[in-house]
């Protein structure tokens, strides 16, 4: 069936190619997803240009993330009280100011603040999305509409690194997000000329506005105390010593975040218009599938931070070098999500390529678990590119395998829910690095002193040909003795923290192993889709 033979007529009488319209969409969804990753190496820089501690820069990235979760449930109601088109029209605006403010920052706390906005526009860009998308294209050609759309939310975090580094080392940290009001523009006016609801869609909405206004207040607030707590918790963790607390400010939380997640099960399942759907979750596939979304964001994060972060700490790279790393890895993303919608279309089983993407995840964290601090760039590059590549194998089947037996009334209800748990993946992933980072680099700090004591004849002549290297360099024996404890000092700290990073790896490589058994769980998910 050509592109032209599938034309959609829209609510004016005019008929349009659905690619056209698909282009137009994925922008703003590109946009947003890569503003998730952009300030990943940018974090040194803002904290030092605003005068802040370096350890609350991660809120930076973490308030975006929380405020694009808690705005991701209400997409579904937005979209149909509003008019999705106008919705969608209305995130793009808010989200193209909401970035000129945050380049505009005076301080931490200002950028904080303007990400929040930013994030709660967001949250209306990918789901408003992926909506269009189903609703634009007939069934047998979801697993290439789904596929475009994977495109952006992937390549957006993996590309937006280098393009971070870049606009960092060659401008400022601020043009990552002045870059976003020509982009912002440019896809309001496309989607504003080739965005219509469709008349589904229209009718709901004539429906509500006869109706009395419904809306779960109650639901909403739980919501909001539920995400307040888990993202407070996931970013303070560490910092407070998680359940060893003697404030028990963790504690605390940790209870408040049980109590108001299962008074909000109990009240979205009760209520007759529930702000989070949760009777989605009764489909097996889209249950199974929200698990391993869940699980793979978590793990593609948490692998995005760590590797620029390794970089810059332990090998001195600047902003663009470490993003250099990262950008192949988008282009074999790009060439591989093609592939994967066209092995859907000739019927392959989206299970096994959900599963050999898991697989291909789990072994390129693992290539970097063998590495050490003498790998160069290239090294670090190909490890990342399987990584990339196991994920884009196994995101478009997923994602159609979520949706393919979801009723086209309840499509909204899930696509919300599911940018959900892809938003809190993320968060928890940004917290497993921070957790283990320190955790662990403690425990090979304290493991790798073991060795170092004055018995050990490696360390004896290390100290001595430091010390007369340095003794040439100041003729002072007292300082150069303790300039090569020094040396010896931060020889030892840079090991240890080398060795938490691949930890990190290790942890991300064990949960795609995981991951894999939850694919068993699911029913059959065939695509019937013409590539």
């Amino acid at each position: 069936m050509s592109s032209a033979a599938i034309s959609l007529p829209l609510g004016r009488g005019r008929a349009i190619n659905p690619w056209f319209v698909a282009a137009a969409v994925v922008i703003p969804a590109l946009m947003g997803s890569g503003d998730t990753t952009i300030v990943g190496v940018a974090r040194p820089y803002i904290a030092g240009s605003l005068s802040a501690p370096s350890a609350d820069d991660e809120w930076v990235m973490i308030s975006y993330l929380a405020s694009i979760a808690f705005i991701f449930p209400l997409t579904g109601w937005l979209s149909v009280y509003f008019g999705r088109r106008n919705y969608f029209l209305a995130s793009i605006a808010i989200f193209t100011i909401a970035s000129v403010l945050c380049g505009l920052a005076a301080s931490l706390l200002q950028l904080i603040l303007f990400r929040v906005i930013q994030g709660m526009a967001c949250g209306g860009l990918q789901p408003s999305s992926q909506a269009i998308l189903l609703d634009s294209f007939p069934r047998e050609k979801q697993g290439a509409a789904q596929t475009l759309f994977v495109i952006a939310i992937l390549v957006g975090p993996i590309v937006g690194p280098v393009l971070g580094g870049w606009l960092v080392v060659n401008y400022s940290w601020r043009w990552i997000f002045y870059i976003n009001a020509p982009v912002g523009l440019v896809s309001f006016l496309a989607c504003y000329v080739l965005v219509e609801d469709p008349v589904f869609l229209r009718q709901e909405r004539r429906e509500m506005k006869n109706r009395p206004l419904a809306f779960d207040g109650v639901g909403l607030c739980l919501l909001a105390l539920v995400i307040a707590s888990w993202e407070v918790m996931l970013g303070k963790g560490e910092e407070w010593d998680w359940l060893g607390d003697p404030s028990w400010r963790v504690q605390t939380l940790l209870i408040v975040f049980v109590l108001a997640l299962a008074c909000l099960l109990c009240r979205e399942l009760t209520c007759a218009n529930p702000v989070i759907n949760f009777r989605v979750l009764r489909e097996r596939n889209f249950a199974v599938s929200c698990g391993i979304t869940f699980g793979t964001l978590a793990v593609l994060y948490a692998a995005s931070v760590a590797l620029p972060l390794l970089l810059l700490t332990c090998f001195g790279y600047d902003a663009y070098a470490a993003g250099r790393v990262l950008w192949p890895a988008g282009i074999f993303s790009a060439l591989t999500l093609p592939l994967v919608g066209r092995l859907l279309g000739w019927g392959i089983d989206a299970r096994w390529l959900i599963a050999l993407g898991l697989l291909i995840m789990a072994a390129g964290n693992y290539w970097m678990v063998l590495m050490n601090l003498y790998f160069s760039p290239w090294q670090a590059i190909w490890p990342r590119v399987v990584t990339v590549v196991g994920l884009s194998v196994m995101f478009t089947p997923l994602n159609v395998a979520a949706f393919l037996y979801i009723p086209k009334h309840l499509r909204g209800a899930a696509v919300g829910l599911l940018a959900l748990l892809r938003s809190e993946g993320g968060s928890f992933g940004i917290s497993l690095v921070e957790t283990l980072l320190e955790r662990r680099g403690q425990f090979h700090a304290a493991r790798i002193g073991e060795f170092l004591g004055p018995l050990n004849p490696n360390v004896s002549s290390f100290l001595d040909q430091t010390r007369a290297t340095f003794l040439q360099q100041t003729g002072d024996p007292a300082r150069s003795q303790l300039m090569a404890l020094h040396a010896l000092s931060d020889l030892r700290q840079q090991q240890a923290v080398s060795f938490a990073f691949f930890d990190v790896f290790w942890v991300a490589a064990v949960v795609s192993l995981v991951l894999v058994c939850l694919v068993f769980l699911m029913k059959r998910p065939v695509a019937v889709i013409n590539p």
